[in-house]
């Protein structure tokens, strides 16, 4: 039996909404991580030079992202001594600034989580692309042939269970 163009047809056309999905992914993964980058590097800010790492450095990217809210975590902690929001009382005015601070972290981080995001579509994408890829390719190879041996006159002759012994 020899497989037909048209039945690699369906193979043909899985590989190729894989290769566009995948380039597709690609595409919306780099447009978020551009679209994040912009957006934090308009608000002008730079990570604090008492950060643990990359002091100074514009916030535009997910590592200075992390940076700067780790050190508005440290900030507020001082200016709060060591208290978080829920710890203060109620009336403290010192709770303003922890919320504040809260604020901050957690919008730089949504940043942090969409740059992963992102990246998690990008490398998706490549993923698809290379398994449509791959599968295209299959749909246009030749089907392999298989090898069927020709009945011989004692597997002809053989009764309906299989034994050949005729002393049986």
């Amino acid at each position: 039996m020899t497989t037909t163009r048209t039945s690699q047809r369906p193979v043909r056309i899985i590989g190729l909404a894989a290769l566009v999905a995948g380039v597709l992914m690609i595409g919306a993964g780099a447009a978020t991580w551009a679209t994040v980058s912009t957006q934090l590097a308009a608000q002008d800010i730079t990570v604090s030079e008492d950060a643990a790492f990359l002091g100074g450095a514009t916030v535009d990217g997910p590592l200075t992202a992390y940076a700067q809210a780790q050190v508005i975590d440290k900030h507020a902690l001082e200016a709060t001594g060591g208290q978080t929001y829920a710890q203060l009382e109620q009336d403290d005015p010192l709770r303003a600034t922890a919320m504040n601070a809260s604020f901050l972290r957690a919008s730089l981080f949504t940043s942090v989580v969409a740059y992963g995001v992102s990246a998690l579509v990008m490398g998706l994408g490549v993923l698809f692309g290379l398994l449509g890829w791959s599968v295209r390719r299959l749909g246009t190879e030749p089907a392999l042939a298989t090898a069927v041996e020709p009945a011989t006159a004692a597997t002809a002759a053989a009764p309906a269970g299989g034994r050949l012994d005729p002393a049986v």
